[in-house]
């Protein structure tokens, strides 16, 4: 009798385990699956198109804010919500605004109590939080960049598949299937997700131009022009396409030369602005003492202080210097 209810116990203890487990494992499908990435991916995208009603904007916003009542009541307060999160679009991460947030506010945090612990006074320990806060936006913005400059060195390649598709008898929305599926991302992320709200009801035009939003490239902005004015006037647009892709293919290969012959320029703007940590952290090993007097004396926090100030003015004066615009 006591064996089979051991077994009976055995029994039903493998059950609520398994149906723990099922439930668990239904929960991160629904909450963190593929699909559930998917969805909202797509629905970032289109909020970051910007080519909806005020009603569904509402209800987009409401969706990537939906972390928390609070959260949302915080994310709904703030203004350009729109430009933000479509600057986590265009990085081409998953992040949502309050990861955003969430993870600059924990590098500032660390940089900030770090520094405050090691024994640094209240204004070095800014300048640290300062500095740790700003790196998720940093490597969004080295993300974009080179997000962006993947998707114009691939854009020629997308044309010419695009007219090809039209020479063959294609329809454009085929064609921008086509374009999605057979080039990599980001190229074709964009124009899968293009061909989708096509397909999904929203107008070709609109559906260009949340594209041109999503993308700021001029060279895309040429393609989104011109199948633009070819569907209010006509004329044949593998031609056009053609001709879009022979420049595109002419701009880069300039935009290689200038970069080349501005690489001397560029490094020496590094080497100067790294120079003056690499020597203050040198005397530091050398005679912490003597360096130390930089952030404990009124004097030397004053030329500290002057200092930051100009480093950041000429950061900014060789970087447009280097910046050649073509």
């Amino acid at each position: 009798m006591d064996g089979n209810l051991y077994t009976i116990a055995l029994l039903l203890l493998f059950v609520a385990v398994f149906g723990a487990v099922e439930a668990i494992y239904l929960w991160w499908h629904s909450a963190q699956g593929p699909e559930k990435r998917r969805m909202d991916r797509r629905l970032r995208m289109i909020s970051a198109g910007g080519a909806v009603g005020s009603a569904e904007m509402s209800v987009l916003k409401r969706r990537l804010t939906s972390n928390g009542p609070a959260l949302e009541r915080l994310m709904a307060a703030l203004p350009r919500l729109a430009t933000l999160d479509r600057f986590l679009v265009q990085s081409g991460t998953d992040w949502t605004l309050p990861n955003f947030f969430l993870y600059s506010a924990s590098f500032a945090a660390v940089g900030l109590f770090g520094t405050l612990l090691s024994g640094r006074p209240m204004f070095i320990a800014a300048l640290v939080a300062l500095a740790c806060g700003v790196l998720p936006t940093l490597y969004l913005v080295n993300r974009r960049q080179n997000r962006l400059r993947n998707f114009e060195r691939l854009l020629p390649e997308a044309l010419d598949l695009i007219g090809r598709s039209l020479r063959a008898g294609h329809a454009l929305p085929s064609a921008l299937q086509m374009a999605g599926n057979e080039m990599p991302d980001p190229v074709g992320e964009e124009f899968r997700q293009t061909f989708d709200e096509i397909n999904f009801g929203i107008s070709a035009q609109d559906a260009l131009q949340n594209l041109a939003r999503r993308v700021p490239s001029t060279d895309l902005g040429f393609f989104v022009i011109a199948v633009l004015i070819q569907r209010e006037s006509g004329g044949d647009l593998s031609e056009i396409l053609a001709n879009i892709s022979a420049i595109i293919r002419e701009r880069l290969k300039l935009f290689g030369k200038v970069r080349a012959l501005s690489a001397e320029g560029r490094f020496s703007g590094v080497v100067l602005i790294m120079l003056p940590f690499a020597t203050a952290s040198l005397l530091y090993l050398i005679d912490p003492e003597f360096m130390s007097l930089l952030w404990t004396d009124p004097t030397g926090l004053a030329f500290l202080k002057g200092g930051v100030v100009f480093m950041v003015v000429g950061a900014f004066w060789m970087s447009r210097i280097v910046k050649i615009r073509v």
